[in-house]
């Protein structure tokens, strides 16, 4: 998928490593020198994400005192990853269906249509499916995302990389904090294997960084 200029969407809970696994593709790929670019969708109005990804023209609106480059412009030859892509709101979800279509942009309050070489990797931790049966998601821009499908697991189903996971994070805390601790062993790790893990890796993480500490 790397060397690929598909289109990816990552689907998964929060906590799973969507984002690491975006950076993965990006930086192993052909495109490692150009830049990887993250834009959350769920943390905008629609009015401010749109002029972030798309930029806008000076007095293009109240308080647009100068020329703005969205974040596709910027990663010419790179990658931008929407995070969040399942809370994008509706009124921006047909204008980003119309780039990936033509992989042209119109800044907000410009004329000219600029041509663009970016590859999109998309995440959502929403059931889309359902989302789209409810109205809050286009079909057809599902499907312009959905080209190349990666699903993570939670961490509760992947058991065996609980070991893994954990002693990466405790030497990567105890190297940090100046701690003499190798691993977790016995009883604690068993509890910690057994654990159903609901905010996944990110809660892991966290886990063993507060136990180092």
């Amino acid at each position: 998928v790397a060397c690929s200029k598909s289109t990816v969407l990552i689907r998964g809970e929060s906590g799973t490593g969507k984002e690491l696994v975006a950076r993965a593709i990006h930086y192993t790929g052909d495109r490692k020198d150009k830049p990887f670019i993250k834009v959350n969708c769920a943390a905008l109005s629609a009015g401010l994400l749109e002029s972030e990804l798309f930029g806008h023209e000076k007095g293009a609106f109240t308080g647009a005192h100068d020329r703005k480059i969205g974040r596709f412009e910027l990663a010419d030859g790179g990658t931008v990853f929407l995070d969040e892509v399942g809370d994008m709101p509706p009124a921006l979800q047909a204008k980003l269906l119309h780039f990936l279509e033509h992989r042209r942009l119109r800044r907000v309050g410009g004329t000219t249509e600029i041509p663009v070489d970016v590859r999109i990797i998309a995440a959502t931790n929403r059931e889309i499916e359902q989302a789209i049966e409810d109205g809050g998601f286009r079909r057809d821009l599902f499907y312009r995302l959905n080209v190349v499908s990666l699903f993570l697991p939670p961490l509760r189903d992947r058991g065996d990389d609980v070991e893994l996971l954990t002693q990466h994070f405790v030497n990567r805390y105890a190297k940090e904090f100046k701690k003499t601790i190798n691993k977790i062993e016995g009883p604690a790790f068993e509890k910690l294997r057994h654990y159903n893990w609901p905010g996944n890796v990110r809660e892991l993480r966290n886990v063993i960084e507060r136990a180092v500490v």
